[in-house]
């Protein structure tokens, strides 16, 4: 089982959710950021949306960025992905650090920024936001700590089921994917709740998008 099939066999509707971002991101974003490309879906997906816009895709896997970079080639988009081998946390915390530039129209990230501590994700927050240009926009789709035990499990009870109805389990997929080594600011999961991700994003002076 590759990452790939790993990560729609463990998430419910990942597709959908990276699907969700796509849409979000508005039409005449020429310049994009994704921070934790890892193997390029999401990439892949703006590109194809997008027939303008440039990603900046950053990880700090060469193996990952390996992955996505043969998907963007075979599907023709070499020239309008740029990729960079950098760890977002140390971006985020070194001022003289900066391979990604400024200037963009919209940040995305799916399933990274969870990897860092809290003091750090205010930390990128706060690089994001400078990294934008005005009217820019960060859409962030990442798990969040559940507000009490009772949804924890019944998250994981779905997730189980899912895995279930892709025809394998929770145990399989996971002895099969392994887990994330730390790297830099990256380490296993630490999740914060959604208020204080609503919190951090309100002191980095994003405002909110009403629906």
């Amino acid at each position: 089982m590759n990452f790939d099939t790993g990560i729609r066999h463990l998430l419910p509707r990942y597709d959908e959710m990276l699907d969700v971002i796509v849409r979000c991101v508005p039409k005449n974003s020429d310049r994009i950021l994704e921070l934790g490309c890892g193997t390029g879906e999401l990439s892949l997906k703006l590109l194809d949306k997008y027939p303008n816009a440039h990603i900046v895709a950053v990880d700090y896997s060469p193996r990952m960025l390996e992955f996505a970079k043969t998907k963007i080639d075979a599907a023709g988009y070499t020239d309008r992905w740029t990729e960079v081998e950098v760890d977002f946390g140390e971006w985020a915390n070194n001022a003289d650090l900066s391979p990604i530039g400024d200037g963009f129209n919209a940040c995305v990230s799916s399933l990274a920024i969870h990897h860092l501590n809290d003091s750090m994700k205010l930390k990128l927050f706060q690089k994001i936001r400078k990294s934008l240009n005005s009217g820019g926009c960060f859409w962030n789709a990442d798990p969040v700590l559940p507000a009490t035990t009772e949804l924890a499990e019944v998250f994981q009870e779905i997730q189980q089921e899912w895995a279930i109805s892709q025809g394998t389990t929770l145990t399989e997929v996971h002895a099969t994917m392994g887990i994330s080594n730390p790297h830099g600011y990256s380490n296993q999961n630490q999740l914060a709740s959604l208020s204080a991700h609503l919190e951090m994003l309100t002191t980095a002076n994003f405002v909110p998008v009403e629906f």
